[in-house]
């Protein structure tokens, strides 16, 4: 690809084929533009990876939850989770959160019968609003199980993840 004066790569990788691809290509002078899917997006890339990841670019929709984060919400949820749990928030935090925030609401939607049943017929019909990490809104129905396919794009500069691409309007 270098030999080809290739300008853009797109990546199929998780966090660490992402971090030897694009820190062997920066070794060899090979700085193209890379792009990666929400499975290089995670704050262990730049940890693990170090300033030569700065510039890479990944599909997402919930933002990392950054403890000085600009906003308010976000901001007051990651101080909390840190206090609890003594280390910083994560995409993956904000993931776990969220989909137990979601079972919990159609759990206590279907009643106290719960079932794999009433489960299914709840969530079929559940619409689940735009939250505060920045998540689409999101439906579900018995032909569509994946809530939203709504994506954003972000990069990574200075070790921080920023939204570049918003969803469409």
């Amino acid at each position: 690809m270098k030999a080809a004066n290739c300008d853009f790569v797109a990546l199929g990788t998780i966090i660490r084929e992402t971090i030897g691809t694009i820190a062997e290509s920066r070794k060899t002078g090979f700085n193209p533009t890379f792009m990666g899917t929400s499975a290089a997006y995670t704050d262990l890339i730049h940890k693990l990876g170090g300033k030569a990841m700065d510039g890479l670019y990944a599909t997402m929709t919930v933002a990392n939850p950054y403890l000085d984060d600009a906003s308010q919400p976000v901001r007051f949820w990651a101080n909390k989770y840190k206090t609890k749990f003594n280390e910083d928030p994560t995409v993956f935090s904000v993931y776990g959160y969220l989909i137990v925030d979601i079972f919990g609401n159609a759990a206590t939607k279907a009643g106290a019968n719960l079932n794999t049943d009433s489960f299914i017929k709840v969530m079929d019909t559940m619409s689940i609003p735009p939250d505060i990490f920045g998540s689409p809104a999101q439906t579900f129905g018995p032909t569509k199980r994946l809530g939203s396919n709504a994506s954003r794009l972000s990069q990574l500069q200075d070790a921080r993840w920023s939204v570049v691409v918003d969803y469409p309007k």
